[in-house]
């Protein structure tokens, strides 16, 4: 067993920044009922600032066509899908993080393309058509929301340039001239605009000492700084539905958080914003990790602790609405989504819940545990019991010994583990259904709930001591409230009279 003292004194202000960002599936998903349907319950839930996903200048949203006026081939800006997208965020509330990307198919140099989708990841085959492309784009958002909404708004240019997948080749410079062209192009509409990259994955941080040295020498306008997080290694199986990766011990991706943010000091912009645009364990859209309670303990020493090194960190993603390699053809298939297909809430998104649950006052922290004072009083805590080992048991037992004002409180536990709010389990138990019967995918969302435990304390010489157990993959969300006891108002009141009690 452990105790933990907590302090009356506030540590240090915990930040929010694992919220100003969530990422989607391709922009043009955002025309589907059941992905708006998704977003509308993370929102209500959760509430992020931004969200940020692939495909603005793909051309199932059609922004780039040509058509030809007396004899000559000409562009032509078509506007009216991203509008309709656009508007429903805002509409729920969440801005867009702008990725530039893919190639539009006419102005590609090459038929290379990534996911069922077919984003095309050439360069662009003529440099001034790509320009006026992107100051129409842009132009026509400040047009339709005004520049004062339009400068909130990050623009990143490309998405992992450092793989051949993405990009073709992993030309670095290639990829540094249409930065620089796209950066350009941007700040010549509105110098506000904030322009970043290079977006590049794990693994190639020298990209970014590089990128950063060549806006340097080249006064290329640099805003922030972006990169990807996943802690999966090479796949060890790989089969038609699934994707089998283990997992490196979590703390590694808050090195490589710690790590790049000093890059980023050491260069001639040390003072750059850092955001962590994608990152969760796996980068495969069909590992069944994604699915289970593990992904959130896993988690959640990063939500914890990944704002002390980077401005944001962008979780990939909100939901199961997602083609990266094709309609998804279960219930679960390892989706990266904090939903799951029919709106079942993930352990992943109870995480995330729980942790918008957080006050500001952070009275204490370590690498199971966070505790938090909020403004009117009250204590919320998160604890978790990551456990990566196979098999039963790893129960352990913690005991907190928390200042409270004298009076009665409210205890209030929501647990997230094995046994509770798994839907996955659930869902096996039913035989794995692909396609889930209506009667089936009510019981997974009612299943999907957490646990929820409340007692009544009075505090102790200004404190209250709680012992809990946690099970193994275990979060749980813990809230101490100061209740005001209005049992005895109650004329009558006996309830030993009640039969049973």
């Amino acid at each position: 067993m452990s105790k933990i003292m907590v302090g009356n004194n506030i540590q240090q202000e915990f930040n929010d920044n694992w919220k100003y960002c969530i990422g989607t599936g391709r922009l043009g998903l955002a025309l589907q009922q059941d992905y708006l349907d998704h977003l509308k319950l993370v929102q209500k839930v959760i509430g992020f600032t931004y969200i940020r996903g692939h495909g603005l200048l793909h051309d199932d949203i059609g922004i780039y066509r040509e058509m030809e006026v007396d004899g000559e081939v000409k562009p032509f800006y078509n506007f009216t899908y991203i509008d309709r997208i656009f508007d429903s965020f805002l509409e729920i509330g969440i801005r867009p993080f702008i990725e530039i990307g893919f190639m539009p198919k006419l102005l590609a140099s090459g038929n290379q393309t990534i996911f069922t989708w077919e984003g095309n990841v050439t360069p662009p085959k003529d440099y001034v058509k790509w320009t006026e492309l992107i100051q129409a784009v842009t132009q026509h958002f400040i047009h339709r929301y005004g520049a004062e909404e339009v400068v909130k708004w990050p623009f990143e240019i490309w998405n992992e340039p450092n793989l051949v997948n993405f990009w073709k080749d992993a030309d670095k410079a290639e990829y540094f001239k249409l930065y620089k062209r796209t950066a350009v192009a941007i700040k010549e509409v509105h110098p506000n605009i904030q322009v970043g990259g290079p977006a590049i994955c794990g693994g190639s941080d020298e990209w970014i000492v590089e990128f950063l040295e060549f806006c340097k020498e080249e006064n290329v306008p640099i805003d922030f700084v972006s990169r990807h997080a996943y802690t999966s290694h090479q796949p060890n199986k790989v089969t038609p539905d699934y994707y089998y990766q283990e997992l490196a011990e979590n703390i590694k991706m808050l090195e490589e958080f710690e790590t790049v943010r000093g890059l980023i000091k050491d260069s001639a912009f040390p003072n750059l914003p850092f955001h962590i645009t994608e990152y969760n364990t796996s980068y495969s859209p069909i590992n069944p990790v994604h699915d289970t309670v593990l992904n959130a303990a896993y988690l959640a020493r990063i939500l914890s602790e990944g704002g002390d090194f980077v401005d944001s960190f962008s979780y990939w993603t909100f939901s199961d609405v997602f083609e990266e390699r094709d309609v998804p053809r279960s219930q679960f298939h390892g989706g990266f989504g904090l939903l799951g297909i029919n709106e079942v809430p993930k352990p992943t998104f109870h995480l995330f819940s729980f942790f918008s649950k957080l006050g500001k006052d952070q009275l204490y922290r370590d690498e199971n545990t966070i505790v938090t004072k909020r403004q009117d009083g009250s204590i919320a805590l998160v604890v978790w019991n990551l456990v990566m080992d196979k098999g039963e048991g790893h129960e352990k037992e913690v005991t907190f010994e928390i200042p409270v004002e004298a009076g009665n409180l409210f205890i209030k536990r929501h647990t997230v583990d094995e046994q509770h709010a798994n839907p996955w389990q659930a869902w096996k138990d039913m035989g794995r259904p692909r396609f889930p019967s209506q009667d089936m995918v009510e019981t997974l969302k009612r299943v999907a709930q957490p646990l929820v435990r409340t007692d009544n304390r009075k505090s102790e010489d200004g404190k209250i001591v709680l012992t809990v157990t946690l099970t193994k993959n275990e979060v749980s969300l813990i809230e101490v409230i100061p209740v005001g006891d209005e049992t005895d108002t109650y004329i009558g009141l006996d309830d030993s009279l009640i039969t049973s009690y």
